[in-house]
C-alpha cells in the first residue's frame, strides 16, 4: 500500500464542476485518541486507519448546516438547513489518499436523511437536533427518534485564541474527501473549501452515548477529549466521486 499523501491545510481544486454546496457554521470539533485496532473493523473495505502520533482518532462534531444547493440551484429552504452531529473516523485508501469515514450523522430533516442514505449510503439518522447559543456557549443536543437512548448534549465555549501551524489540527480538520460504500464499492467523494479558521475551545460539559453506539463504549464518560476546537465555519463545494 502507498504511504499516506501529505496533509495540506489548503484544499486541492475539484476536478470538474461542483455538484452541490453547503454552508457549515459554528462547528465544535471534539476528538479522542483511540487504538487503530478499534477503528479498522468500522472502515469500508479497502481502507486502513489513518494515524497521527501513534494513534487513530474519533471525532464527535456538531454544527449548523444550511444554504444547501444542488447543481447550481438556489439554497434549498427548510430541508437544506438543520443542525447536524456526526461521529467520524479517519482513513487512507490503497493509493494513500486520505479521507473521512462517517459512522453516524444525526439530522432533523427526514427528507435529507433519506436522500443521503439512498444516494450516497451515508449513515444519516433522523433525530431531534438543536443549538442554543448563550453567554458565549454553544449548547448542542441531539436525540434519535424511536431510539432516545442514542443522544448527545455538548456545551462548548470558544476561547478566541487562533490555532495556527498546528499539525494535529490540520490532521483532524483538513480533510478534502469522504469515503463511503455504495453497491459493494468503496467510493471517495471530494470536497473543497477555504482553509479553516480554527480557535481553541473549552468543553464545558458533555453527556453522550453516540460514541458508544458507534463502537467506542464509555469513551465520552471516561476521559476528556484530547482536542477541542471551534470554527465559525466555511462554505463547502462537493465534486464527483472518484
Amino acid at each position: 500500500m502507498s504511504e499516506p499523501w501529505p496533509i495540506s491545510a489548503v484544499a486541492p481544486p475539484l476536478a470538474g464542476r461542483a455538484t452541490a454546496s453547503q454552508r457549515w457554521s459554528d462547528l465544535v470539533f471534539l476528538h479522542w485518541r483511540v487504538d487503530a485496532d478499534q477503528v479498522a473493523p468500522l472502515l469500508p473495505a479497502g481502507l486502513r486507519p489513518d494515524v497521527y502520533d501513534g494513534s487513530s482518532w474519533v471525532g464527535l462534531i456538531p454544527f449548523v448546516l444550511d444554504r444547501a444547493t444542488v447543481f447550481g440551484s438556489a439554497p434549498i429552504p427548510y430541508f437544506g438547513a438543520f443542525i447536524e452531529v456526526n461521529v467520524r473516523l479517519y482513513a487512507v485508501d490503497s493509493r494513500g489518499r486520505r479521507g473521512v469515514v462517517f459512522v453516524s450523522l444525526e439530522a432533523s430533516r427526514l427528507a435529507a436523511v433519506l436522500a443521503a442514505r439512498a444516494i450516497f449510503a451515508l449513515p444519516y439518522v433522523w433525530s431531534r437536533t438543536r443549538l442554543e447559543v448563550a453567554a458565549g456557549e454553544y449548547r448542542y443536543s441531539s436525540s434519535r427518534h424511536l431510539a432516545a437512548h442514542a443522544h448527545t448534549r455538548i456545551v462548548a465555549r470558544p476561547t478566541g485564541h487562533p490555532v495556527v501551524d498546528d499539525s494535529l489540527a490540520d490532521f483532524l480538520t483538513a480533510r478534502w474527501a469522504l469515503f463511503t460504500r455504495v453497491r459493494g464499492r468503496t467510493l471517495r467523494l471530494r470536497n473543497h473549501h477555504q482553509p479553516w479558521r480554527l480557535y481553541t475551545a473549552e468543553l464545558v460539559s458533555i453527556e453522550d452515548t453516540l460514541l458508544s453506539e458507534a463502537g467506542f463504549p464509555g469513551l465520552a464518560g471516561s476521559r476528556a477529549p484530547d482536542s477541542v476546537l471551534y470554527s465559525p465555519g466555511v462554505t463547502t463545494w462537493f465534486g464527483a466521486r472518484d
